[in-house]
C-alpha cells in the first residue's frame, strides 16, 4: 500500500503511486489503449493535461462530466495546478449552472460531450475535455518532464462542492487539501484498500458518495473502473467482467440492482460494498449481501466532511455470532470513523444518554470537516458551535458502545396530532415488503392534525400492491400514527443530483395537488 504523508497536494497521491507501482494498472477502461492505464501513464498523461490547462493557482475550474477515466485524470490535474475543482452534474440546468459560475467567478469550464453542451446551452464557452486530452503529450509516453507545481498549504481549497440545497440556494462547501487528504487516509484503513483493490465508479464522480475515492483507491495502489451513467444490468456485468472487489452505491441503485437480472454471486469479486444516504433495514443487509457475495458496511457522512463520519467498522461485524447479528449492526449508522470527534447532544447542547433511545443531534469536528462555505461567513458561523462543532441537522441516539443509529433528518421528522414520527422507521418497514422497491415518508400540511404522514412507493416488478394491503403491513408492527395516511404509487423516485430521493421535492409536490 502506498500511503504518502507530509505532503500538501492531492496529486501527490498520484505521483507517489507512480513511482511504488510503475506498471500496475490505475484504469480498466475499454477505451483505453489496451483497455488499461498503468500508474506511470496516468501520472505522465496528467503532468501534459496540467500543462495544457494552464492554470492559476486558487482558479476556480468548473467541471461538467460523467463518470469516466478522463475526469479521473482532470482532477489530479486540476490539483496539480493547485486550482480548485467545482464539480456538477453534466445534466444541471442552465439556470443551475450559470449561478454557480457566477458565485465562483469562474473563467474556466470542462465539460465532457454532454457536459459541454450544457454549459453552451448556459451561455458559456466550454473547454472540450476529450480535445484537450487529444492535444496534450500521447498517451503512451512516460518521459513526459515533471511539471513545476504550485505549493499549497493545507489550508489551500482543493474542491468546492455546491449543496443540491434543501432551502433557498445551495452552498458552496469548501474541502481543503488536508480535508479529502485526511478523509483518504483514513478511508483506506476502515475500507482496507490496499494495491489489490478494484473500485467501480458507479455513483456519479461529480458526487462526494464517489469522488472520495478517486484520492483513496489512488493512494492505496488500487484500479479504477468507470460506467459513464448509472444503469443496474450494465453495472452487474462491469463488476464481473472487470472484477470489481468495493463500490459505494446509494440505496436507490442498491434497489435497482436487486430487481434486475444479476449474475450468480460466485462469478462475482466483490469484497466489501458500502452505502449511505439513507438508512437501511437488516432485511435488506441480508439481502445484499447474499446478491454480491460481500460484506455490507453502512455509512453515513456530508458534503461538508469529505464525506464520511461513521461506517460500520470490520472489526464490530467479526464480532457478531450469526447472520441476522450482523445484518442488525451493519444496518446502524456505525461508530464513528478514524479522525473524527462525533457527540450526540440535546437542544441545549448536553450529551444525551447512551441508552439507544434518547434522541440527539449529531455533531462533528476532525480534519476532514470543511472550514466553511464558499463566501458565505454568515452561513459559516451557523453551521458551528462555539467550540467548533459541526452541525449535522441529523437526529440520532447512541448505544453504549458508541454506535449511532440515525432516527431522522430534523427537518423531516414529522409532528402528527401531537405525535413525533421518525421517517426512516416507517420506510424500513414499507421496504421489508416484498412488492415494494422503493419507499420515502414525508409529510404535507394537515388542518386537524397539523402534518399528515404520506408515503409515496415505487413497486416492485413481481406486482403492484394496494395501499390498503401497505396499509396494514405497517399495522402489524407500527403504531397508529406512524401509518402513513395517504399513498402515492410512482414509477420512480424524484431524486438529487447525487442520486438521493427528495423528499422536499415530493412534499412540494404533493402540497400543491
Amino acid at each position: 500500500m502506498s500511503v504518502v504523508s507530509g505532503s500538501c497536494n492531492l496529486s501527490d497521491f498520484l505521483r507517489r503511486s507512480a513511482q511504488v507501482h510503475r506498471t500496475r494498472p490505475a484504469v480498466l477502461s475499454d477505451d483505453a489503449p489496451g483497455g488499461t492505464l498503468s500508474y506511470e501513464q496516468l501520472d505522465a498523461l496528467v503532468d501534459a493535461l496540467a500543462s495544457s490547462l494552464r492554470l492559476d493557482r486558487g482558479e476556480r475550474v468548473l467541471t461538467l462530466c460523467e463518470n469516466h477515466w478522463r475526469y479521473l485524470a482532470l482532477h489530479f490535474a486540476i490539483a496539480r495546478s493547485g486550482a480548485i475543482t467545482v464539480p456538477m452534474s453534466p445534466r444541471a440546468t442552465p439556470t443551475e449552472i450559470r449561478h454557480v459560475a457566477e458565485r465562483i467567478e469562474s473563467r474556466r469550464c470542462v465539460g465532457d460531450l454532454i457536459g459541454a453542451e450544457s454549459l453552451r446551452s448556459a451561455s458559456l464557452v466550454p473547454t472540450d475535455l476529450e480535445s484537450l486530452l487529444d492535444r496534450a503529450e500521447p498517451l503512451g509516453s512516460t518521459t513526459t518532464p515533471a511539471q513545476s507545481e504550485p505549493e499549497t498549504d493545507d489550508g489551500h481549497a482543493a474542491l468546492l462542492y455546491f449543496t443540491s440545497g434543501t432551502t433557498g440556494q445551495p452552498k458552496g462547501v469548501v474541502l481543503t487539501h488536508h480535508n479529502a487528504w485526511s478523509h483518504a487516509l483514513a478511508a483506506i484503513h476502515e475500507v482496507g484498500l490496499d494495491e489489490n483493490s478494484v473500485w467501480g465508479h458507479y455513483a456519479p464522480m461529480f458526487h462526494l458518495a464517489d469522488a472520495w475515492a478517486i484520492w483513496a483507491v489512488t493512494a492505496a495502489g488500487g484500479a479504477h473502473v468507470f460506467e459513464p451513467r448509472f444503469d443496474a444490468i450494465r453495472t452487474w456485468r462491469s463488476m464481473q467482467r472487470l472484477g470489481v472487489t468495493v463500490t459505494n452505491l446509494v440505496p436507490t441503485m442498491l434497489q435497482r440492482m436487486l430487481h434486475a437480472d444479476r449474475p450468480d454471486p460466485a462469478t462475482l469479486s466483490m469484497r466489501c460494498l458500502l452505502s449511505g444516504g439513507a438508512p437501511i433495514a437488516p432485511s435488506v443487509v441480508e439481502e445484499l449481501e447474499d446478491a454480491f457475495g460481500a460484506r455490507y458496511m453502512q455509512t453515513y457522512g456530508m458534503t461538508e466532511t469529505s464525506p464520511y463520519l461513521t461506517i460500520t467498522g470490520h472489526e464490530v461485524l467479526d464480532r457478531c455470532r450469526n447472520r441476522r447479528e450482523r445484518a442488525e449492526r451493519a444496518a446502524r449508522t456505525g461508530r464513528p470513523f478514524l479522525g473524527v470527534d462525533l457527540r450526540v447532544v440535546d437542544e441545549v447542547g448536553t450529551a444525551i444518554p447512551a441508552d439507544d433511545r434518547a434522541v440527539g443531534e449529531i455533531q462533528v469536528r476532525g480534519p476532514s470537516v470543511t472550514p466553511g462555505y464558499w463566501q458565505d461567513p454568515k452561513a459559516t458561523r451557523e453551521a458551528f458551535t462555539e467550540d467548533g462543532y459541526l452541525r449535522t441537522g441529523d437526529l440520532a441516539t447512541l448505544d453504549g458502545n458508541g454506535s449511532v443509529r440515525i432516527v431522522d433528518r430534523r427537518k423531516d421528522v414529522i409532528l402528527s396530532g401531537g405525535e413525533t414520527i421518525y421517517s426512516t422507521e416507517v420506510e424500513h418497514r414499507l421496504l421489508e415488503h416484498p412488492d415494494v422497491q422503493l419507499a420515502a415518508v414525508f409529510a404535507i400540511p394537515d388542518e386537524d392534525l397539523g402534518e399528515r404522514v404520506c408515503a409515496a412507493f415505487v413497486p416492485a416488478r413481481s406486482r403492484d400492491p394496494d395501499p390498503s394491503e401497505l396499509r396494514e403491513f405497517c399495522r402489524e408492527v407500527l403504531s397508529g400514527p406512524k401509518v402513513p395516511r395517504q399513498w402515492f404509487r410512482l414509477d420512480d423516485l424524484p431524486r438529487t443530483p447525487s442520486g438521493k430521493i427528495s423528499k422536499r421535492e415530493l412534499r412540494h409536490r404533493f402540497e400543491e395537488g
